[in-house]
């Protein structure tokens, strides 16, 4: 049966940082009684900004809604590619009126995924560059939902012109994705796979990634961190992804964090103190 626990709490970072992607929701927060206690634990540790993902439309109403419960918490909304042939004209409106709150930093996730084959191909790319054009016109960033699909994410980008700043969530490329990105200028943002041992590739890949082009997140209650893979993943965990980052790039751990930072507040608009 698999470890549905929370791991310890880690030690706390040199420098505050944001949880760049998270799913509070998923995490089994209900309401603001659960979002206050999760960003508590979040910022004991010294995370202290998190923006909240959504991947339907439900989820979407939920994290802007839960982004005014805290004055630490974000949103991102988007419909998840294996939700794309769900993206008609009653949900592009809801997700245009979602994406213009001042607590809306970002739209996402939005892209590609060739692994669960949920959605048609054709599905995905439509919604992926509905998504890149609501980027535009509100002037938020875009955050990339990429799974078994970097050639042809790379396509609908080149296709539909990228919009100011971009974001791969979760990043999982290898290092010549890392360059190709670095050269575009788009974030890589790095989860708990980078603290997998396997995951030589990926780390070949953080290391590297220009500094200023980082960000980190935990995607909970998704890809907990080793040393405590299996268990539920949240915010506060953060701490054990920055450093495993900064071991394989062999980075002075302050120095990244104060990066990472100035990076939040350039993707997203959030200044982290």
């Amino acid at each position: 049966m698999r470890d549905r626990s929370l791991a310890p709490a880690p030690e706390p970072l040199p420098f505050p940082v944001a949880d760049a992607h998270t799913h509070l929701d998923a995490c089994g927060c209900e309401n603001a009684e659960d979002v206050g206690a999760a960003m508590a634990r979040a910022a004991a540790v010294g995370v202290t900004r998190v923006v909240t993902v959504a991947d339907d439309l439900e989820s979407a109403v939920w994290a802007v809604e839960a982004a005014h419960w805290h004055p630490d918490l974000y949103a991102a909304v988007a419909l998840h590619p294996t939700r794309a042939d769900l993206l008609d004209g009653v949900v592009k409106a809801e997700l245009e009126r979602l994406a213009a709150d001042e607590k809306v930093v970002a739209i996402g996730e939005t892209g590609l995924d060739h692994y669960w084959e949920e959605a048609p191909h054709r599905a995905q790319a439509e919604a992926f560059a509905w998504h890149i054009d609501l980027a535009k016109r509100t002037g938020k960033a875009l955050m990339i939902h990429d799974r078994n699909a970097h050639e042809a994410v790379f396509e609908v980008l080149d296709a539909e012109g990228a919009p100011e700043r971009v974001i791969f969530h979760c990043f999982s490329g290898d290092a010549a994705m890392a360059s190709r990105c670095a050269d575009a200028g788009y974030v890589m943002s790095f989860a708990g796979p980078v603290s997998f041992r396997n995951a030589v590739d990926l780390q070949e890949a953080a290391r590297l990634a220009p500094t200023d082009l980082i960000l980190v997140e935990t995607d909970a209650p998704f890809l907990t961190p080793h040393p405590f893979r299996g268990k539920r993943n949240e915010p506060f965990a953060l701490p054990y992804t920055l450093r495993a980052l900064a071991k394989v790039r062999g980075q002075d751990m302050a120095e990244l964090c104060e990066q990472v930072s100035r990076t939040t507040g350039r993707m997203y608009g959030i200044w982290v103190n």
